[in-house]
């Protein structure tokens, strides 16, 4: 009998218990249960939210790996109890959500919509919007999420470029990597999308000198980590016009309080966490496929680099 246990918050189980067993009946699983408790030394894998009051695993024995249901994994990856395969969530809902969101903001600001939505009555300005052929869209952070927002926006025919820490290659995409890397994509940044893990390298990417060498007037975009952003030289670069307007998903603490400026901004638009988020049906079926692998000796998928951070 293989025992999954779900340890997530208790008010998400009822979204999760159907789409798990689901999931992993159809991974080919005919002797298993998915449970929210059970013995520690009967528990084969568990199913992860950071945010569940599981926190210490050193108490199961049989476990095989942790599947974390969150994409980021920056609340665990320091756990010294975690001694197993921890794996992050990286499912076709949480991508496809991410790519709809960032299209729209990027489409917002290059067709310059905010303009005619909020425009004062009578105002008449008939100035179109170049091609997004002659307008240049950077993606920090190329992994699945960064990858899937690239093709899309590249699609549409932007001139698309990417930077990461270690070098990649997507087709049509000009990257970019290593610290000089940066300063040569922001450069010509008009728009800029950060969706870069958090890691003790990738904070304050965006900072007074990488906010520099942008293009005056250019546009931020934030639905990866907050802590990628120098709250207070983002604010500056707003306020001297070097940044013209950005719309941030994601905050070192939230939800954002109420006294925080990004609220009162006039060139800040605030989301609340709400670029995209784990669908369990879709999550469901990387976790089975998950537990699938792992029966059968194979690679698991989205395998955690602990010395990375991600």
């Amino acid at each position: 009998m293989l025992t999954i246990l779900f340890a997530a918050r208790p008010d998400s189980w009822g979204e999760y218990e159907a789409p798990l067993n689901r999931a992993v009946a159809t991974a080919g699983f005919t002797e298993f249960r998915v449970v929210t408790e059970a013995p520690p030394a009967e528990v084969d894998y568990i199913v992860y939210a950071p945010n569940s009051d599981l926190q210490d695993f050193s108490g199961f024995p049989r476990l095989k790996a942790i599947l974390s249901l969150w994409a980021g994994v920056e609340k665990i990856i320091g756990n010294p109890t975690i001694t197993v395969p921890l794996c992050r969530m990286v499912d076709t809902g949480l991508r496809e959500g991410m790519r709809e969101w960032v299209t729209g903001h990027v489409l917002r600001y290059h067709l310059g919509m905010d303009a005619h939505i909020t425009g004062a009555p009578g105002l008449w300005d008939p100035v179109a919007p170049p091609l997004a052929r002659n307008r240049t869209v950077a993606i920090l952070g190329l992994g699945e999420l960064g990858a899937a927002c690239a093709e899309t926006i590249l699609a549409l025919g932007f001139n698309v470029t990417g930077w990461s820490r270690n070098p990649k290659s997507i087709p049509g995409v000009t990257c970019f990597d290593g610290e000089d890397g940066l300063i040569d994509c922001l450069s010509s940044a008009e728009i800029v999308v950060l969706l870069l893990p958090d890691t003790p390298a990738t904070q304050n990417t965006l900072n007074a000198r990488t906010l520099a060498a942008m293009p005056r007037g250019a546009f931020v975009i934030n639905p990866g980590r907050g802590p990628l952003i120098d709250d207070e030289a983002l604010l500056a670069a707003l306020d001297n016009g070097q940044i013209a307007h950005a719309t941030l998903d994601v905050f070192r603490v939230e939800p954002l309080p109420a006294d925080h400026p990004y609220w009162h901004h006039p060139q800040v638009t605030v989301t609340p966490h709400i670029a995209s988020e784990t669908r369990p049906e879709t999550a469901a079926e990387v976790i089975a496929e998950n537990i699938r692998r792992s029966e059968s000796g194979a690679p698991l998928l989205h395998l955690v680099d602990r010395s990375a951070g991600y």
